[in-house]
């Protein structure tokens, strides 16, 4: 993992000969994610947003608006750029948008300069930190399965750069209103709760700590963020009672995804597509330059 696909012959390593051969074999190629949970192109000239667009769009699948903390500056048609926080920083393990009811099967990176040093992109198979979370905690994983999980998430009233989850709930929610902000956040299942200083606190429940996926060969999935959430300063993730979820289990389910993890180093012009129901991806402290840009898919 992943499965690495070259151009089969130098005079095809083009974009052209690339999204043609993608729109040809759709459906082998989709196969291909979900069997190999993750597939990298390398070897081909892409060598902007314009042609990574060109690659989204050949493979069919319908576009999902990113939702989330994550400050991201939208490129061109479907592409954004990766999570702007500080390069210095690790983006803990997490399947994209894994909070919200509707999120993307498919996750899409393309690096257009590649760093160098650090900042590679790591990935999880997340039924593996089902199994060994259950070999080593029994009893309070099937506590927190049973009795549901509830977030909380504070987002500010503007964007924060310096932060990796400094999103401001103006452009999280694509209003500046905060009554229509309200609304948008309530049709997604989320309770909200203003701030004095402008903030907007998300309560987020019930959510599972583990799922199971139609063609994933039934494995149970770790499909949650309390690694990430847990005990910060602007978020929480307790069981829905509001019990706590115990620090040492915390720490070393974070350990075990870290045990868990394949490292994958970017080269210019790769674009790697992951199944996001099968996979928890991060990005680990980079030097500057790095630009990954990014589009996620139904």
């Amino acid at each position: 993992m992943p499965l690495v696909l070259l151009p089969p012959e130098p005079a095809k390593a083009d974009t052209e000969s690339l999204v043609a051969a993608l729109k040809k074999n759709r459906e082998w190629f989709d196969q291909m994610i979900i069997k190999n949970s993750a597939v990298l192109l390398r070897g081909f000239d892409v060598k902007n947003a314009e042609d990574f667009n060109e690659i989204v769009e050949a493979c069919g699948w319908e576009d999902i608006r990113y939702i989330g903390p994550a400050p991201r500056t939208h490129i061109y048609k479907r592409v954004w750029t990766a999570n702007e926080g500080p390069l210095s920083e690790f983006i803990y393990y997490h399947h994209e948008m894994v909070l919200f009811k509707e999120n993307p099967k498919k996750v899409i990176l393309f690096c257009e300069v590649p760093p160098p040093e650090g900042g590679e992109t790591p990935f999880v198979p997340s039924f593996r930190v089902t199994e060994r979370m259950l070999e080593e905690f029994p009893e309070e994983v099937e506590e927190m399965e049973k009795k549901g999980l509830m977030y909380t998430f504070t987002a500010p009233s503007t964007n924060n750069i310096s932060s990796m989850r400094g999103r401001g709930w103006q452009d999280a929610f694509g209003t500046p209103d905060p009554a229509e902000a309200e609304r948008r956040v309530k049709a997604m299942g989320m309770d909200v709760e203003w701030l004095p200083d402008g903030g907007l606190k998300t309560i987020i429940r019930p959510r599972s700590l583990t799922r199971v996926f139609e063609g994933r060969k039934g494995r149970r999935m770790w499909y949650n963020t309390v690694v990430g959430m847990h005990g910060k300063e602007i978020s929480s993730a307790t069981m829905i009672d509001g019990t706590e979820i115990p620090d040492h289990v915390v720490k070393r389910c974070g350990e075990i995804l870290d045990e868990e993890s394949i490292q994958f180093k970017w080269e210019k012009g790769d674009v790697l597509f992951f199944d996001n129901m099968a996979l928890l991806h991060g990005r680990r402290p980079s030097l500057p330059p790095r630009k990954v840009l990014v589009a996620t898919c139904k």
